[in-house]
Formats: structure tokens, sequence, C-alpha cells
């Protein structure tokens, strides 16, 4: 029997090392920064890393995003669906005084404000089931590609809970540590979430009138435009244009670069 149990333990032991993430060879760092930086007690960030579990799901999951992996086609067949239009009308009608009171405030539709969160969490109805502190930990401790970036969102995480008293353990997403009804990551959440309905908490995690509002302040602190066109049909002029391509998600160039290389609107 002490075989077996002896056996299991070392078949076992590297899954079991990961299951408490103050034990990694970067929570020392992490820990120090958080402490000195922003004034936590080393207990209680070790005891909540403690609590941290590596997930196998979530490293899967960061590979292969939709959002890279589908054309258009096969992804707009996720969204443009009946019933998330008709969810979507339920919506406008059941918040149309804060969706109105968004819109005449930061400027953006509340057409656009619904159709966000209708494509980030269909209405709230999938927010995520993940533990932000079990997917901040495991990408940023063991993703590599991304550990900076997954890194300071495990920090923004700590300094949010603090801000609005929410409990780190508690907290849910999507496997990259995204919350609430816009998928706020926490940085984001931090900077551009509001109280819309003026009880005191900047609640997007259940409160739909907070993500209303939180998320036409993102669009309006990201410099949208009332009243302008969101894209463009161009005509394009040799092949310069080639150069400009990538495949990168966020703009890479203003229009004079795109007009110097040939592209010119219609």
């Amino acid at each position: 029997m002490n075989y077996l149990v002896f056996t299991f333990a070392l078949l076992f032991a590297p899954i079991l090392a990961f299951a408490d993430y103050s034990q990694h060879e970067n929570a020392q760092s992490f820990i120090d920064m958080m402490v000195k930086e922003h004034g936590f007690s080393e207990s209680d960030i070790r005891s909540a890393l403690t609590e941290a579990s590596r997930k196998e799901s979530i490293l899967k999951a960061i590979s292969r995003p939709a959002e890279k992996t589908l054309n258009w086609a096969k992804y707009s067949k996720i969204f443009l669906t009946e019933s998330r239009i008709k969810q979507g009308r339920e919506f406008l009608e059941e918040y149309a005084e804060p969706l109105k009171r968004a819109e005449d405030e930061f400027g953006v539709p509340k057409e656009i404000i619904t159709a966000i969160i209708g494509v980030e969490t269909k209405y709230g109805r999938n927010k995520g089931s993940y533990r932000v502190i079990d997917a901040l930990a495991t990408l940023g401790f063991d993703y590599p590609p991304r550990s900076k970036f997954f890194s300071s969102e495990l920090k923004e995480m700590f300094l949010l809970a603090r801000e609005q008293s929410f409990k780190v353990t508690d907290l849910k997403g999507s496997y990259a540590g995204a919350m609430g009804y816009g998928q706020f990551i926490s940085s984001s959440y931090r900077h551009y979430a509001v109280d819309f309905d003026g009880d005191g908490v900047v609640d997007i995690l259940n409160n739909p009138i907070d993500a209303i509002g939180s998320v036409a302040n993102y669009f309006k602190r990201h410099k949208w435009k009332s009243d302008q066109p969101v894209a463009k049909q161009v005509s394009l002029n040799g092949v310069d244009y080639e150069g400009l391509l990538h495949d990168k998600l966020k703009p890479k160039y203003v229009m004079k670069d795109l007009r110097d290389a040939g592209y010119s609107a219609d």
C-alpha cells in the first residue's frame, strides 16, 4: 500500500507543484512588488496565490483564440443569430433609460453599447466561469509569450479588489481574466468602469446599469467620434499598399500613410 502511495505521489508531483502559485519561482518577486509598490501585506498576497490553481484548459484556450482561428464568415455566425438579436431588442427595451442617458452623456449610440454587451456576454448570460485569479496566475506565471502583460493584470486585479472591496478569489470571468457584462480586463475595469447608477460601487460584474455606462465611457475615453463612420470602402492604386498589410488586431497606420501608399476613400 505504501508503495502505491509513493508511486502516486511521484506521478502527480509536477501537477501538485502547480496547485499552489505562492511556491512558483516567480511568486516571491511578484509578492515583493505588491508589498513595496502598493502597500499590500505579504501574507494577504501569498494567501491568495496559495489558493490560485494552474489551469491547463486556460493555456490551451489562449493558444487558439476564435478571433484568430476563424474568418469573418464563420465568426459572425456565432453572434448574428436570431436569439441574440431578440435578446438585444429586449435589452434595449428593458434598459431604455440608462442607455439613453449613456448615449447623451458619452455620445455613444445605445445600439452600439447594446451590441458590445451582446457580443461579449450575450447580455450577461455568459460572463465566464473561470476564477480570475486562476486565469491571471496561470497566464502570468506559466505563459511566457504574454507573461508580462498578464502579470500586470494580476497586479491590477489585486488593486481592483482592494478599491471595490471585492474578494479576489470570488471574481469570475473568461479564460483571459476578462470580467462582467462588457468583459473588461482588470486594468480596464479600474480605468474605465463607472458607477452609473450612483450606489457607490463600480459593479460591472452583476449590475447592467454600471456596465452600460462603463462600455460607453470606454468608447469615449478611446476617442469615439459621434456620427462618424466606423469603416469606409476604399480604392487602391498601384501595389505599394501590400507593404502595409499586417495581421494585428489594432490599427497601425494613419490616413496619410494609406493615401501615400495608394489608398483613396470612395
